[in-house]
């Protein structure tokens, strides 16, 4: 690598608690986490987190576009992470915030119009200390997967793996019943550093 040359590239990581780091006493999440290890294998890395909490698939569909392109104008090498589900599948005046079939709709739509952007990548929702509800999430993440290997858009499943995580499982039981602590966040972060299709973002032959 050319020592004077450092490649520069924009990432918004859009979604909602969980993208956020809710919970993190580091305030990194596991966003933050795999951008500094960006960072240290010699990118230079402009982080935007765009996680809101309590947001659904639908307030999400109505503001990603704008919130993301003012980020991420067309000179700059600009790259989209999407990671959202938990709280459509949150039960509320007793049915989910966002029934299955409008969160297959929305992210559908969220994931056609971006992909025609940017280069995009989109990691499952996370289990959290419910149940019932890792059931809904579970069901979500499988149709995730299925829209993404219809659009051709990498996906990653966090789910199956952090739902049978000690580290993870036990820290969100421990603090809010949703979100872990330091631990579970590395965790999470690992899974998605050593994911292929983030691993090409950061490919040797760019640097």
């Amino acid at each position: 690598m050319n020592s004077k040359y450092i490649p520069q590239v924009r990432i918004c990581f859009v979604g909602e608690s969980f993208v956020n780091g809710a919970g993190d006493p580091e305030c990194l999440g596991w966003t933050g986490r795999i951008c500094v290890d960006a960072n240290k294998k010699g990118y230079e890395i402009t982080y935007y987190n765009l996680g809101v909490r309590r947001e659904t698939s639908t307030n999400l569909k109505n503001r990603w576009l704008q919130e993301v392109s003012y980020r991420l104008p067309k000179e700059y090498d600009g790259r989209v992470v999407f990671s959202f589900g938990v709280n459509d599948t949150t039960i509320e005046n007793g049915k989910p915030r966002v029934s299955l079939v409008n969160s297959i709709l929305n992210t559908r739509q969220i994931l056609t119009e971006a992909k025609q952007l940017y280069p995009i990548l989109m990691v499952s929702p996370p289990p959290i200390a419910d149940e019932e509800q890792n059931q809904r999430i579970a069901d979500l993440n499988q149709q995730f997967a299925l829209i993404c290997k219809r659009l051709d858009v990498p996906y990653l499943d966090v789910f199956d793996v952090l739902v049978n995580s000690t580290i993870w499982m036990d820290e969100v039981r421990t603090n809010d019943g949703a979100h872990p602590r330091t631990a579970g966040y590395t965790e999470f972060a690992e899974i998605v550093q050593n994911w292929q299709a983030w691993k090409d973002w950061f490919s040797p032959n760019d640097a």
